[in-house]
């Protein structure tokens, strides 16, 4: 009889909550307000004939590496940020391998890496959720062949030093180390640039986030052209579609448009954390589009929250995260809305000190 392979069957399985999302979508650290309008603009000028086509990335994609100041095959556009995982995961790993990740985190980093059948070995943050640096360098063995770091972290919204992304690929020379940065633009400081000398390190981009492009999928994978060679190899040429293609320069042009909305966002950030803060409620200062509090009874906060008509999102199976809910800010309108249901909610649920009574 057919079955799946071992390491399949037992993959922990990723059940996003996309049913029913009705109301204010504060639940998926998605841009609130969407697009630009020039890729509105674009979308409607796309005819018959382009999506007759198979979609050809290579011009794009030298779009994409002048923006970011890197050579062009150092740069491969992909299927959101999943996919830059999985290639990196299909290109590096074998089974029996060792990766590291540092919880909590992002959960597709531990499901790619299983499913490679790899050994995942998951380093538990610090005090705060401070990126445990030290013990990651110290779990590196001759195994070790995959690191995965979110900067800024989700669901924590912390960050790592660069040097700690420096010193970690030192030490793991026979390993990928890929730094995640789908949050970049609302922290504003990146390794693209850093990565001299380090042929081991990757970078992975998303416009998912500030550029309201998720339903699109679309990313981009940067690294040492020698690697970025052997990863185009398990690539599929045809990974991204026409649509995103076409919509993409459109959108990178728009940097007046994505800078209001980052803009907005960290105010909106700065807001909710003064709100938490007044209402004696735990959370960690945030570097990304969301922030991480700790309300208690998580499952009954999210539930007053979605009669109010706002979608956030329970995080209590997070490692380190018991009784977290993770909040995703957008525009003042948005933010508006927001903080008058939260605070209804507080009230409502006697939430005092991180604790529902």
């Amino acid at each position: 009889m057919l079955s799946a392979r071992g390491a399949v069957q037992t993959l922990p399985m990723y059940h996003p909550p996309l049913a029913g999302r009705d109301g204010l979508r504060l639940d998926f650290n998605e841009n609130t307000v969407g697009c630009s309008p020039r890729v509105l603009a674009r979308l409607r000028q796309l005819g018959a004939e382009e999506l007759a086509r198979y979609p050809e990335r290579g011009a794009v994609e030298a779009k994409v590496a002048e923006m970011l100041g890197v050579a062009t095959p150092e740069l491969l556009l992909t299927n959101g940020v999943d996919e830059a995982i999985h290639l990196l995961c299909e290109t590096y790993l074998e089974p029996g391998d060792e990766a590291i990740i540092a919880v909590p985190t992002y959960s597709m980093y531990r499901i790619y890496m299983m499913a490679a059948g790899a050994r995942v070995i998951g380093i538990p943050a610090g005090r705060d959720f401070v990126f445990p640096g030290d013990d990651v360098c110290g779990r590196i063995t001759p195994r070790t062949r995959l690191i995965a770091i979110a900067n800024p972290n989700n669901p924590t919204g912390t960050i790592a030093p660069p040097e700690d992304f420096r010193r970690i690929a030192r030490a793991a020379k026979d390993a990928a180390v890929l730094v995640d940065e789908a949050y970049f633009e609302f922290y504003g400081q990146s390794m693209v640039p850093a990565r001299e000398g380090l042929s081991n390190l990757f970078v992975a981009r998303t416009f998912s986030k500030a550029y309201g492009l998720a339903g699109l999928r679309i990313g981009a994978l940067i690294g040492d052209a020698d690697q970025m060679r052997a990863v185009r190899r398990v690539s599929s040429p045809y990974n991204v579609n026409a649509v995103a293609l076409a919509c993409l320069p459109d959108a990178l042009r728009d940097q007046a448009y994505i800078q209001q909305y980052v803009s907005e966002v960290r105010e909106s950030r700065a807001r909710l954390e003064r709100a938490l803060e007044v209402s004696g409620i735990q959370f960690w200062p945030s570097h990304a589009n969301f922030v991480l509090a700790r309300v208690g009874a998580a499952s009954s906060f999210v539930a007053s929250m979605r009669r109010r008509g706002i979608l956030v999102r329970d995080r209590s199976a997070d490692y380190g995260c018991e009784g977290c809910v993770r909040i995703t800010v957008g525009p003042r309108p948005h933010t508006d809305r927001l903080l008058t249901a939260f605070q209804e909610t507080v009230e409502e649920l006697g939430i005092a000190q991180g604790v529902s009574r």
